[in-house]
């Protein structure tokens, strides 16, 4: 690749060519080469190079300049003062012409925001805080219509010459006025250099090769037209038998081009400095500000939490009402049981609700993980830390209103017992939820599948099936142990029946009672070898353990989306 400083090139390419086939290949495709900038091996570090890709993946419920300004603190060094990166984002958001929307929300699958056109200079906006030497951007002008095409690409050429920047764009069919705004054009045809140079000498190129631009046709067209090979056929039928085919055009004009003028004044211009790697802010930086945005993000987005916490209250609420203050009666014990169980099922089950939101999540991190700023160790602890306060509000406020309306055992200790372990359920079943959202980034595919892990894990809880009565294979070895349900329920059990007797269903001796210790080893199967507190640190530890598996396979996610959707690169006769 050729840079020079403050130009714009456009890569227009047919739709065979190699930029189109990575999306169609499959799997067994593997990436090799190496990539040479002005004739050097470069490797595009931080701050060197940026990628705005096609999708506009943005955080819905932020301003733009809240979105910009945590960006900036994301990927300016520490050595700027926070005044400065304000600065500097706002100079940034009026340069790409967002001053007028700078207080508007993006906006998204909710809430109406910002047009299509201010999303994408949006994204580019984003990109361009560190000032790369190389910008790249990924079809910019898709979606958009001829005017705000032109719009949005006026800016970023102004930008571009100003900081000394070369921006380098695949575009489609660009309109006569965005071809204009280009220094420099590659054009490709099933992954064969058919030009690159200047966008004034491709016309003439064309010319001198036997393809010249018919009079008023856009010369982008025009270049288009002569090199797609997908409708050779048809035109073979239905047009002069001496017209060339876009096959034979192709080899005519890549010939043509490799012996040319125009490709040995390309290879003389090759030099220009090595790149250096920009720094970055820190780890602990990183970290605070993904905390702080993803906690403004859980607490604007109302499908995330708050949802869910409505429908808890009423869960509560029915909960409540229909085991109203079960006392201490013999049948109080099957009630106590249902209570416990219904309660861990009903509240566990719910965090299939803020599934979309993992999806988004994981959309929004996998885009900044690609333009490098941050990495999966800070994703995943500010994610863990900015949610853990809202999942203690909807498991205490609904888990108070509950445990008190239907007469649980009283006692500081055990209502603090019963909502700390709601709190670690909750937490577990999202770390479960969150790994699905990587490995089934897809809302309804990804629900389905929670529900039935889930379910099966209610099956294997220790209160439909007795332990002692599940089949020992599969079900209780491994299930039965890996439940968290089984864990859960049993240290409910124990933080609610020990320490109570109950009155025996027996007539023969009219003042007898049951212990709860009975209850738990009798009838209940409880394990009785540890604590309450036992179970507790057994929740804890399964929901480092998921979370550490959500690590896992994000950073293994990563490296097979790199290998699955690389290429190799191969002259193509």
């Amino acid at each position: 690749m050729n840079k020079r400083a403050g130009s714009m090139k456009v890569i227009y390419a047919e739709f065979h060519s190699p930029k189109f086939k990575t999306r169609r290949l499959g799997p067994e495709m593997n990436q090799t080469g190496v990539i040479l900038i002005n004739g050097r091996q470069e490797k595009l570090a931080f701050g060197t190079s940026a990628y705005v890709t096609q999708d506009n993946v943005l955080m819905s419920t932020l301003s733009v300049r809240e979105a910009v300004y945590y960006s900036a603190h994301l990927q300016l060094p520490d050595t700027m003062l926070a005044s400065e990166k304000r600065a500097h984002a706002e100079r940034v958001i009026r340069e790409m012409g967002l001053s007028d929307t700078m207080d508007t929300r993006i906006g998204g699958r909710i809430t109406k925001g910002i047009s299509g056109g201010q999303r994408k200079r949006m994204s580019i906006c984003i990109e361009m805080l560190t000032r790369p030497r190389l910008l790249f951007l990924d079809e910019p002008t898709s979606g958009l219509d001829s005017a705000a095409s032109y719009h949005v690409m006026s800016h970023i050429t102004r930008v571009a010459a100003r900081e000394g920047m070369t921006v380098i764009a695949a575009v489609h069919q660009p309109s006569g006025d965005v071809f204009d705004l280009f220094h420099g054009l590659l054009l490709l045809a099933y992954g064969r250099m058919v030009f690159f140079g200047t966008v004034s000498n491709a016309t003439e190129f064309f010319t001198q090769s036997g393809f010249p631009c018919p009079h008023l046709r856009n010369p982008s067209d025009h270049f288009l037209r002569t090199i797609n090979k997908d409708f050779d056929e048809g035109t073979m039928e239905s047009s002069k038998a001496n017209r060339k085919t876009a096959a034979e055009a192709t080899n005519i004009l890549t010939n043509a081009y490799h012996s040319s003028t125009y490709s040995e004044k390309t290879a003389n211009e090759i030099g220009g400095t090595p790149f250096r790697r920009k720094e970055q802010a820190s780890f602990l930086t990183k970290l605070l500000v993904l905390t702080r945005r993803s906690f403004l993000n859980m607490h604007r987005d109302i499908g995330y939490y708050w949802m869910r916490l409505g429908i808890y209250l009423g869960i509560g609420i029915c909960l409540g009402t229909i085991f109203y203050q079960v006392g201490y009666s013999y049948s109080s014990i099957q009630s106590r049981c249902e209570v416990i169980m219904y309660t861990t099922a009903l509240v566990t089950f719910m965090a299939i609700g803020g599934f979309p939101s993992f999806v988004e999540d994981i959309k929004l991190f996998r885009r900044e993980r690609l333009s490098g700023h941050y990495g999966v160790m800070e994703f995943v602890i500010s994610n863990t830390l900015s949610a853990t306060p809202y999942l203690a509000v909807i498991a205490v406020i609904p888990g108070a209103m509950m445990y008190y309306l239907t007469g649980l055992t009283r006692g500081a200790e055990h209502f603090a017992y019963f909502v700390a372990t709601l709190c670690m359920c909750t937490l577990l079943v999202e770390s479960m939820m969150m790994i699905i959202a990587v490995i089934v980034p897809d809302f309804l595919m990804g629900i389905i599948i929670g529900a039935g892990i889930q379910g099966m894990m209610m099956l294997n809880g220790g209160f439909f099936r007795l332990p002692n009565e599940l089949p020992k294979p599969v079900w209780k070895y491994p299930c039965y142990y890996i439940s968290f349900h089984k864990y859960a329920v049993q240290g409910f059990y124990k933080n609610e029946f020990i320490g109570l007797s109950f009155p025996s269903d027996q007539l023969i001796e009219a003042n007898a009672t049951i212990s709860g210790l009975q209850v738990l080893k009798e009838r209940l199967q409880v394990e009785m070898g540890y604590s309450k507190w036992v179970n507790l640190a057994i929740l804890f530890g399964m929901m480092v353990t998921y979370r550490m598996i959500f690590f896992v396979i994000v950073k293994i996610a990563e490296e097979l989306r790199l290998k699955l959707r690389g290429i190799r690169f191969r002259r193509l006769k």
